[in-house]
């Protein structure tokens, strides 16, 4: 959908123009999955597509929620907006993006009329929820002037995650929307938030999205679960050797100190966990190197441990990534976001392109039954004013 469309969406909807027009992306992550909130190293990238937000200052006591992607028309007076919305209601995202800006003091003298469209793939695991936090974010930050910086951003939309989806998400999804930079991905540090921009220098290759279309469900209390494991980990090792997060321990330290760990769940997952960190680290300075046979082997590595020691993938995103590695002209496979569900990313070399999506797709719907969809990815900016 063009600008234009949604503006005469919004229109149409509330008997006016939209004063402004912002924009952020959804994200892949290229490796280092399920380390945000352990304290590691995560390389994700901005995407060009993402979530939309239309607005206008309406002079009301109230905020009206819309989204040409649902159905509902929600309405939430300025007295309510710390207060989530019942049962799982879309709208809770860019509501519980307004309860942190109330809490950090900012007062809303008058309300919105708001209007959100999206091209992030729902449930692909692609990041349309953090877009929708970040770019309501970006849209208060710009019309009430509050000068909060992007990380400050990608702080809220994680808080407004945490306490209005009930989703004890890392800070990965909402930093990747805010301070994505064309052709670059970014290594973040997830405990002390520095990060840098890495050109992605893929001569003769692009990167390729399979979507599975089995939806992940990161609410469903799988994703907390793997936090809480984490955490007892962490705790069971403190015994020993006092640490705040896993990504603290080199693989070395981990099999000094893993016989602390008593229950053999938090073990697969800390094991994961301190790899992962070890993988992601290695694969950026292989990227750097020009080295991409290991960054691909790195990704395969990665999604293998997903798969066992972290139980996130499921038959879905296995049967995607296997097919992947049967093409010659793979480079390497992954699932991709929080897992149970959504995307792989492959590093295709252009020659194969063809090829993957023709014989991956075949076969991952001869085994799934499902006909997936392919993308490939072009890595673009983060939040913006479009208008």
């Amino acid at each position: 959908m063009e600008v234009k469309e949604m503006k005469k969406a919004f229109q149409e909807a509330y008997g006016h123009e939209a004063e402004a027009v912002y924009f952020a992306p959804g994200r892949v992550n290229l490796i280092g999955e399920h380390t945000d909130y352990n304290g590691g190293f995560v390389f994700p990238c901005a995407l060009s597509f993402g979530t939309y937000l239309l607005l206008r200052k309406n002079g009301e006591k109230h905020i009206n929620f819309r989204s040409l992607n649902m159905p509902d028309v929600i309405k939430v007076s300025l007295d309510n907006l710390t207060t989530p919305l019942g049962g799982r209601a879309w709208a809770n995202y860019p509501l519980g993006v307004f309860a942190q800006y109330v809490k950090r003091g900012i007062k809303f003298e008058e309300g919105f009329d708001i209007m959100i469209w999206g091209n992030v793939p729902g449930g692909a695991g692609l990041s349309s929820s953090a877009a929708l936090e970040v770019v309501t974010a970006f849209a208060i930050d710009d019309q009430l002037k509050t000068n909060l910086t992007r990380i400050d951003m990608a702080k809220i939309g994680q808080k407004a995650e945490h306490e209005f989806a009930q989703v004890m998400c890392g800070i990965m999804d909402q930093f990747a929307s805010a301070n994505g930079k064309k052709d670059h991905a970014i290594f973040l540090n997830c405990d002390t938030l520095d990060f840098e921009h890495v050109p992605v220098k893929l001569e003769g290759v692009k990167v390729v999205i399979s979507n599975t279309h089995s939806p992940h469900k990161l609410d469903s209390g799988a994703y907390n679960d793997r936090v809480a494991q984490c955490k007892l980990a962490v705790e069971q090792i403190s015994k020993v050797r006092p640490i705040k997060f896993l990504a603290e321990l080199t693989e070395a330290d981990f099999k000094e100190v893993e016989h602390a760990i008593t229950d053999e769940t938090a073990h697969k997952r800390a094991r994961h966990v301190v790899g992962e960190v070890q993988r992601t680290t290695d694969a950026v300075k292989a990227l750097q190197a020009g080295d991409l046979e290991t960054f691909g082997k790195l990704m395969n590595a990665s999604h293998v441990s997903l798969r066992d020691d972290y139980e996130v993938t499921g038959p879905e995103l296995d049967a995607m990534a296997e097919a992947a590695w049967k093409i010659d002209g793979v480079i390497g496979s992954r699932m991709t976001g929080g897992g149970f569900g959504g995307c792989t990313v492959s590093l295709v070399k252009d020659e194969a392109i063809d090829e993957f999506i023709e014989k991956v797709g075949a076969e991952y719907e001869a085994k799934i039954g499902i006909k997936p969809d392919f993308y490939i990815a072009e890595i673009g900016d983060g939040a913006k004013r479009v208008e």
